[in-house]
């Protein structure tokens, strides 16, 4: 750095009010320091409704394989892919935060229905939707 404070264009001047990270902004500036926050956190929440679904669309045929459920059995678990893409497209919405805690624990029901490896499913992308829940917290600045 030179003794006039220039930084040389080796990144942004953090002495300026207007430049700079989190917390720099106005009274309405999110401390995250994403331009659009809620969109991020949207794309997080439906990137992982979109892996249960497309988890769920793959356990379709071992579920065959093993003759688990039988046709209803396959439909329930087809529709409950379904439901994860349309809540996918969604989460705009508050309640389809909701929506999106209630599929993991209806693929863990459908588990006990259907055979026990959805249950493994259903906790496992549980637990993802947890994760994807305190980062929502964590970058809107709710608790």
């Amino acid at each position: 750095m030179s003794e006039s404070g220039e930084s040389g264009g080796a990144g942004p001047d953090l002495s300026r009010p207007d430049v700079g990270g989190a917390g720099t902004g106005g009274p309405g500036q999110r401390p995250s320091g994403l331009r659009n926050p809620e969109a991020a956190v949207r794309g997080v929440g439906a990137a992982a409704l979109v892996a249960e679904g497309v988890g769920l669309l793959l356990a379709v045929v071992p579920l065959r394989v093993l003759g688990a459920g039988g046709n209803t059995g396959t439909a329930l678990v087809a529709s409950l892919a379904v439901l994860c893409f349309a809540v996918a497209g969604l989460l705009r919405h508050r309640w389809a935060w909701w929506a999106g805690g209630a599929v993991s624990l209806a693929a863990i029901g459908l588990g006990f229905v259907v055979h026990l490896s959805l249950t493994v499913l259903g906790v496992l992308f549980g637990l993802v939707w947890l994760y994807v829940l305190r980062v929502r917290a964590t970058v809107l600045g709710r608790r």
